[in-house]
């Protein structure tokens, strides 16, 4: 079952602590009207409990780019295949113009696509130094 949710423009910022209401926590969380949001497409690096200062550094921008994205105009919120996470948060596909904005951050190296678990950022950053 798939349905979408037009959504008109929010503002948000970085989230605080306390309740939480319009806000991103990372590259691929946030809360719209105070309902958490994973973005369902991708897996951004971690900012709480990053295993390295490498994906710290990382999941900071890319935190930085989704307020960016998400804050640039009207969205659209999609569900695709499960609804819900483990943790009670609403999986959805974020889309501007038909376009995902988790592909857009894959897209500029920020996260990477969602395949069913969690990457380890610290081997896939320390991977793609020594390639350079």
């Amino acid at each position: 079952m798939s349905f979408a949710l037009l959504t008109l423009a929010a503002s948000f910022a970085l989230c605080a602590e306390g309740p939480r209401t319009t806000c991103v926590v990372d590259g691929d969380t946030f809360w719209l009207n105070g309902q958490k949001v994973r973005i369902a497409d991708i897996n951004a690096p971690e900012t709480h409990q990053a295993g390295c200062a490498a994906e710290q550094a990382l999941g900071d921008r890319a935190t930085a780019r989704l307020i960016t994205l998400l804050n640039a105009g009207p969205f659209e919120l999609a569900t695709e295949g499960r609804a819900t996470d483990r943790y009670g948060r609403s999986l959805r596909v974020v889309r501007r113009g038909g376009h995902s904005l988790g592909g857009q951050l894959v897209n500029e190296g920020l996260a990477e696509p969602w395949r069913g678990k969690r990457s380890d950022w610290c081997v896939l950053l320390a991977g793609s130094q020594a390639s350079r």
